[in-house]
């Protein structure tokens, strides 16, 4: 038989040795594991003679409890300075940023627009974004057939039988709809914003989706002109985008105002699209029984477009692609 002291000694320089658990798990294999020393020793007792066998196993069955207990007190005290290791607190070492949830950009954009309309005395308005045919387009002046529905790609809804009298329904292409709406329903003077969603046929592409937020804005009145859009258009840029913000009138065709004009703003590149707006067509003023002699201007703006000329955003899908990457510039 080999000698037993040298296999405990050599065992338990071994044990003490062993910087970590997995390295302790291979020194306890090595000794104690099916194949290990201690083991094929144990398995050999059966060639001794009975006497012999006796006191060998009686040895090998001690050296194995021995070679437990020093290696459960070495797990131990590896596992204490593994915990003590994680846990460690060093109050010198830069700590790591906790990320926090914050508003989609868009949620923002809105608070904003919100709140600098409301400081100018405007009302917010919602809709629904189910709309009827007669709502989204014939009020709008865009009877059937008009060309001008080409313009807004649209998703036409199927319906219960007992809502097919109201004529067709569809997903809003604009916000629009809801300026009819709060006509029928108020009187002159006053003045509106209308933010929601709005939908449309589209391609995907880096400027086009399918699903995008509008700003509808409406004001009407006895002697409202296209001075008091200006004067509230300018002053709404400037709020927005700073003072630095440049800005330029076009004039341009809606179906829905008379005249129509497109607003550009420029801040550090090129002129870029912004909104279109104009005088309120007599004809939608008509489809809501108003006086002829009244006036009012409406305009309508992507949050979308806004915020990526905000925040120099040059791809509109990244909005709606749910990554936390992109939403964390704005918290």
């Amino acid at each position: 038989m080999h000698d037993l002291h040298e296999l405990k000694r050599r065992a338990g320089e071994a044990i003490a040795q062993a910087k970590t658990l997995d390295a302790l798990e291979a020194v306890r294999v090595a000794y104690l594991g099916r194949k290990g020393v201690l083991t094929e020793l144990l398995r050999g007792l059966k060639e001794l003679s009975l006497e012999a066998r006796k006191t060998a196993g009686a040895e090998l069955n001690a050296l194995r409890s021995h070679f437990e207990e020093i290696i459960a007190q070495r797990r131990g005290q590896l596992s204490v300075a593994a915990a003590k290791h994680v846990f460690m607190f060093d109050p010198t070492k830069p700590g790591t940023k906790a990320h926090t949830g914050s508003l989609h950009p868009l949620s923002q954009i809105d608070e904003m627009i919100r709140s600098i309309f409301i400081s100018m005395n405007f009302s917010v308005v919602e809709g629904s974004e189910a709309e009827r045919e007669f709502y989204n387009f014939d009020a709008l002046n865009i009877p059937p057939n008009h060309p001008a529905r080409d313009m807004w790609d649209t998703f036409w809804l199927k319906v219960p039988e007992h809502n097919r009298k109201l004529g067709r329904w569809l997903l809003r292409t604009h916000t629009s709809p809801m300026q009819i709406r709060y006509m029928e329903q108020h009187k002159p003077p006053f003045q509106i914003i209308v933010p929601g969603r709005v939908f449309r046929y589209e391609a995907l592409d880096a400027s086009h989706e399918f699903n995008f937020s509008q700003v509808e804005g409406l004001m009407v009145g006895s002697d409202v002109t296209l001075s008091h859009f200006k004067f509230i258009i300018e002053t709404f840029l400037k709020r927005l985008f700073g003072d630095q913000v440049m800005f330029r009138f076009r004039p341009s065709y809606f179906p829905f105002v008379e005249p129509g004009v497109e607003v550009d703003v420029k801040l550090k590149g090129s002129w870029l699209e912004l909104m279109g707006a104009g005088m309120v067509h007599h004809r939608v003023f008509d489809a809501v029984h108003y006086d002829p002699n009244m006036q009012g201007f409406a305009f309508g703006m992507g949050l979308e477009r806004l915020a990526m000329i905000l925040y120099n955003i040059p791809d509109i899908r990244l909005f709606y692609m749910g990554d936390v990457r992109f939403t964390r510039q704005f918290s």
